[in-house]
């Protein structure tokens, strides 16, 4: 996907205690890394996680699939960008797409370190049942973002 097409860039910093045995940063922390773009995705399109979404809608989000691709490794002192975007928005669950990119010392241009899918399902906390995505939470997705999701 071009980084473009993405509104939600997160910097960070890998820090020592990511890195593990092989000087790379180990494979959980960017799971960390992407649920940290999460948050920030939320606060983007003005429902800051989970009060602004929870206690609003009364319904909360849960991941139900997460894919993960390593195609590159980040290493202590890293600056990486973690993109984030709503590529698909279905009646109860939609899916964030990822790009993981290291941004110093190496220029951005050189591809993805790491790309991944995650799927939410909307639903009810007390019973765990999927419900309908609010329209108003698909209205601030789409108008968020600059390619607008499937549906």
């Amino acid at each position: 996907m071009a980084k473009e097409d993405f509104n939600c860039a997160h910097r960070l910093r890998v820090r020592w205690a990511e890195v593990d045995m092989q000087k790379i940063v180990f494979n959980g922390h960017y799971l960390t890394y992407i649920d940290t773009a999460i948050a920030e995705y939320w606060r983007d399109i003005g429902l800051p996680y989970p009060h602004g979404y929870v206690d609003r809608y009364g319904n909360d989000i849960f991941l139900r699939k997460a894919t993960v691709e390593y195609l590159g490794s980040a290493r202590y002192d890293d600056v990486l960008a973690v993109l984030a975007r709503v590529a698909r928005l279905g009646k109860t669950s939609m899916t964030f797409a990822f790009e993981i990119h290291r941004e110093d010392p190496v220029p951005a241009a050189a591809g993805p370190l790491v790309t991944a899918e995650l799927v939410y399902v909307n639903a009810d906390p007390a019973t765990m049942k999927a419900v309908s995505l609010p329209a108003d939470v698909r209205e601030r997705v789409q108008r968020y973002e600059k390619v607008p999701p499937q549906l």
